[in-house]
């Protein structure tokens, strides 16, 4: 039987007395016989998670939760490779970017707040399918500002507060992909784990699965491949009792965390589970957010990963079926889905059919205010680059010179 680890043993003898991190912070510095503020919420919290061991602060630790001594230091002493599985409670941040609101503060609000927060979330994804991060990054980020002022200055019942911060999780994930989008990074992230402490404390699983796979969506297009599988990872498992949606939709992103790491069977095997997934949705009650989840969308995340896999034979027949219906109207979509496209006509060394859809992908981003078509062009360019004698190619490559 897997013992707990001191991370779990702590947190697990709090919640038990109903106190908060701050209330064990000041309950062990009474133990040690020290003031109050000597530590502070912050080191129960990286006690909790895992982050740092209490170490000389450990038997004041276990005298305020009435636990034996010697059975924190056996768990302390508990080795990595025994501690539980990674949860989305890892990636909390370690501050608290929303503040509990005081109980009799501010003016009160009802269900129909936040119904007006979730109109307008709504709004920002249908605005987010035509229009690119560049062009809506300012409307996203005062939305956030005001939901967030929102839950901290009005006051609230508690079946209202839950709903608020599961509003706010929702935006957080909107305003961080259109952060992402427009090609800041470090705001997304921040955007992404404040909503991630929303959805955590709204009891939300499927929201903060979704939070969290964006992110690790992030980090794996931007190099960071082993955190992008961890979190993908994490956010799957998580989400295992989420509707069929979410779970393909889950699935998918660690299909392509395993696919940019280059690990090409576990990978496939996510797609799989993506496509299983997906096979059970039905009319079930499920979130706004995944309306977009659908057949077509996970064959151009098969080919995406085929292509990213260098096996450009799979990609380009279900690429070119998918874009052969897909919305024109959704330009930033239709430029990145035919730049994998362009590559993957490249790798399987048809470079004239891969100039001729570069063409496409490079003038349909012209407009685009988005840095993820800035950085497909660029992928684009280098897979064409060795087929510059090419009289095709090299017209694209001059084009753009």
């Amino acid at each position: 039987m897997r013992r707990q680890t001191a991370a779990e043993l702590i947190k697990q003898a709090r919640t038990a007395r109903g106190w908060s991190q701050a209330d064990l912070a000041r309950e062990v510095c009474r133990a040690a016989g020290v003031p109050v503020d000597t530590l502070g919420r912050q080191e129960i919290y990286r006690y909790e998670t895992g982050r740092r061991t209490p170490r000389e602060w450990l038997p004041f630790v276990a005298g305020a939760l009435s636990i034996p001594v010697a059975d924190l230091e056996r768990a302390a002493s508990i080795k990595a490779r025994e501690r539980t599985p990674t949860t989305i409670a890892d990636f909390l941040p370690p501050d608290d970017p929303l503040e509990p609101p005081d109980a009799a503060s501010g003016r009160q609000i009802g269900m129909s707040a936040v119904r007006d927060l979730t109109q307008r979330v709504h709004g920002l994804r249908l605005a987010d399918d035509v229009l690119a991060g560049g062009d809506l990054i300012g409307p996203a980020l005062r939305e956030l500002r005001t939901a967030v002022r929102l839950y901290s200055d009005a006051s609230y019942s508690d079946s209202v507060g839950r709903e608020l911060l599961r509003g706010i999780g929702e935006l957080a994930q909107i305003a961080g992909w259109i952060a992402s989008d427009a090609g800041r990074h470090v705001e997304a992230e921040r955007i992404y784990r404040l909503g991630i402490v929303a959805s955590h404390r709204a009891g939300d699983l499927t929201l903060g699965a979704n939070l969290l796979g964006s992110l690790a969506y992030q980090r794996s297009n931007t190099g960071d491949v082993r955190a992008g599988v961890t979190m993908a990872t994490t956010a799957c498992e998580q989400a295992t009792d989420g509707p069929p949606r979410a779970r393909a939709l889950y699935s998918d992103r660690v299909a392509w965390a395993h696919a940019k790491a280059q690990a090409s069977q576990d990978a496939i095997r996510a797609l799989g589970a993506a496509a299983e997934a997906l096979a059970e949705h039905a009319d079930e009650d499920e979130p706004g957010y995944l309306y977009w989840v659908d057949a077509g969308e996970l064959q151009v995340m098969e080919a995406r990963v085929y292509t990213e896999l260098h096996r450009p034979l799979r990609a380009v027949p279900i690429l070119r079926d998918v874009l052969e219906r897909y919305d024109a109207t959704h330009t930033r979509e239709l430029a990145l889905y035919l730049s994998w496209l362009a590559v993957a006509y490249a790798e399987a060394n048809e470079p004239e059919e891969a100039a001729a859809t570069a063409h496409r992908v490079i003038s349909l981003s012209s407009d685009v205010a988005s840095e993820r078509t800035a950085e497909r062009v660029r992928v684009v360019l280098t897979a064409l680059r060795p087929y510059r004698d090419v009289p095709d190619v090299r017209d694209v490559l001059d084009w753009v010179s």
